[in-house]
């Protein structure tokens, strides 16, 4: 690994937070843990040397990249104990806004036209801030309100810089050390790597602002701002403007004076619509980016992270909501097991025996006691404790459902989730089962078909001949019956050889005790020849075992 000039403050960043975790209490405690019995009550109880809120400090002084990280760490339970992962669920940057006079250049560059030509009002002092870009309230020449989001100039390529630099201090720890290459450290960072890009291409988050809206019309108390296609670009991303608030921060007045159960029921049959039937998933739900608005409804905004599930995945996620939502531990194990990777060095009993023992504590607790999500994480801490490699769609319920405990626990104390969970499960299978039976999808099968009938007779034709013509063969990849039978008959060989040899031995011994005229060096002459021819074929069979065994090995 070289280090160019230009990257050297990258990585003197890099090491500089790497000596000061390294060697800390955080890391050696969390690290010695891997190999710790799971079941042990005292792990969270540690004190450590650095707090959550100095870990949180020094990402946001490392930079956006480093920010991101830690955001997509707070979602990883089997690296970080609890306190840390709140603490990083919490982490927002604070970075100064891009000077107006950059967002015009942008605007202008991305959108192809004057602002003052696309926009009655462009509000200089925006109204959010982040790392990637910062958003500016307009209104359209029709007096449309509209939200601009522009992205921050360079910042990809500060991204993917220091991207690089994390990806070869992980490949180069996964090479090295045990630790990095059981939690894959270099698989996390590609993910982050992924989420960024997608975030980087605002196109790709209008595309899913308006897949989302679609998925999500059948429910009246959710909205999607809707994207403005002609002012939008890959660094531009002009949709409505939501006025709202943070969902968790209604009043405990308001909270008492509206019943919020039917829309709280709402929000999680849209996101279980979301992970089980469409697979297009908002992947990022934390409380600033589910607001209030002032016409009592819920607006899903910031689209830049979006999840996909395949049909199995969705199969196997729907299956372990219904084991959580029945308190059914031993079921919840086994599809945990099936849908992930496991190898010799997997605990599958610990496993097991421990997973049924937290459903069924659970099973008893209040609703407003019971959090799905923190169960998820929980789970997914055990199951890397245990050597059992959880896929990453789990980590994204298990963060989905989280950010739905918050929300549940600010509209409707008492909302049982596991109940709600259970019923529209059901539903939306049901609806799921229904739409495979859609005319497409049955024409399609029906298409598969035809060509088997069509092919049948030929098939049937051609077996039927070779049977009659004794042509008919079955292969059956099996041992080699005829290579087989020469071993064993070398084997045999050698054996009866060795029997020889030890019998000739024995006798040439007795020989020596019977006086005979026919001496050689003075000993009775058959019994040295006897040692000799002996000796010869001892010597003989132990070149071939050596050599020509040994040739052969190599050989195939």
């Amino acid at each position: 690994m070289s280090i160019l000039p230009e990257n050297f403050t990258r990585y003197r960043k890099f090491f500089s937070f790497m000596l000061k975790y390294g060697n800390s209490d955080l890391f050696r405690k969390t690290t010695a843990n891997a190999f710790e019995d799971p079941s042990s009550e005292n792990k969270d109880q540690d004190s450590y040397d650095r707090s959550p809120e100095e870990l949180v400090e020094d990402l946001k002084n490392m930079g956006p990249t480093y920010i991101k990280l830690g955001q997509l760490l707070s979602t990883r339970p089997d690296l970080l104990p609890e306190a840390y992962l709140k603490e990083l669920a919490t982490l927002q940057d604070d970075v100064p806004p891009i000077p107006y006079e950059e967002v015009h250049q942008i605007v202008e560059e991305d959108v192809g036209t004057r602002i003052s030509k696309a926009f009655d009002t462009f509000e200089e002092k925006p109204i959010a801030s982040a790392s990637i870009g910062q958003v500016h309230y307009a209104t359209l020449r029709s007096g449309k309100p509209v939200a601009v989001k522009i992205q921050r100039p360079g910042i990809k390529r500060k991204f993917l810089d220091d991207m690089d630099t994390l990806q070869e201090m992980a490949d180069l720890a996964v090479k090295h050390s045990k630790i990095a290459k059981k939690y894959a450290i270099d698989t996390v960072l590609a993910e982050l790597r992924r989420i960024l890009l997608n975030e980087l291409d605002y196109s790709k988050e209008q595309q899913n602002l308006i897949t989302l809206g679609e998925n999500l019309l059948p429910y009246n108390y959710l909205i999607v701002p809707e994207p403005v296609p002609d002012y939008c670009g890959s660094r531009v991303l002009t949709m409505d403007f939501i006025d709202g608030k943070k969902i968790t921060s209604l009043s405990p007045l308001k909270q008492l004076e509206v019943d919020y159960a039917p829309m709280v029921d709402q929000l999680v049959e849209a996101y279980l619509q979301q992970i089980i039937n469409d697979g297009f998933v908002h992947a990022d739900p934390h409380p600033g980016n589910i607001q209030f608005t002032k016409d009592e409804k819920i607006a899903l905004i910031d689209l830049g992270m979006v999840a996909k599930f395949t049909s199995h995945m969705q199969e196997c996620l729907l299956q372990l909501l219904i084991a959580i939502s029945n308190n059914n531990g031993p079921e919840t194990a086994h599809i945990i097991i099936n849908m992930s990777e496991t190898d010799e060095d997997s605990d599958l009993a610990t496993f097991n025996k421990i997973i049924s023992d937290i459903i069924m504590e659970s099973e008893n607790s209040p609703a407003k006691e019971l959090q799905t999500g923190r169960l998820l994480i929980q789970l997914n801490r055990l199951a890397a404790e245990t050597g059992i490699h959880m896929p990453v769609e789990v980590n994204i319920l298990g963060k989905v459902l989280l950010n739905m405990d918050q929300i549940i626990a600010v509209l409707d104390p008492e909302f049982d989730l596991r109940i709600a969970i259970k019923k529209h499960a059901q539903k939306i299978m049901q609806k799921k089962m229904y739409d495979e039976l859609k005319p497409e999808n049955f024409f399609s099968m029906l298409l598969e078909s035809k060509k088997l009938v069509e092919h049948i007779p030929e098939r049937l034709n051609k077996i039927t001949d070779n049977l009659a013509e004794n042509k008919f063969k079955v292969n059956i990849e099996a041992l080699d019956e005829e290579r087989l039978t020469d071993g064993f008959q070398k084997i045999a060989n050698r054996i009866t050889l060795g029997i020889i040899i030890a019998a000739m031995i024995i006798g040439a011994s007795m020989l020596m005790q019977i006086p005979t005229d026919f001496v050689i060096f003075g000993y009775p002459g058959f019994a040295i020849l006897f040692f000799i021819l002996a000796a010869f074929l001892g010597i003989w069979l132990s070149y071939v075992i050596i050599f020509r065994d040994n040739n052969l090995n190599n050989k195939k």
